[in-house]
């Protein structure tokens, strides 16, 4: 469920058509799921 919610999350300013991709978003966790570096630190949960 966390895996979920957090995709729900990262796509939200996908779906309002600011960014094409939620790693694009500057201030989404996505990035650090896609190994770049976000602007905070992040624990990644993977499940």
């Amino acid at each position: 469920m966390v895996v979920q919610k957090l995709k729900y999350i990262h796509d939200n300013p996908v779906k309002a058509g600011y960014v094409d991709r939620p790693e694009h978003w500057r201030y989404s966790s996505a990035r650090d799921y896609v190994v770049e570096e976000g602007l905070m630190p992040v624990t990644l949960y993977t499940g």
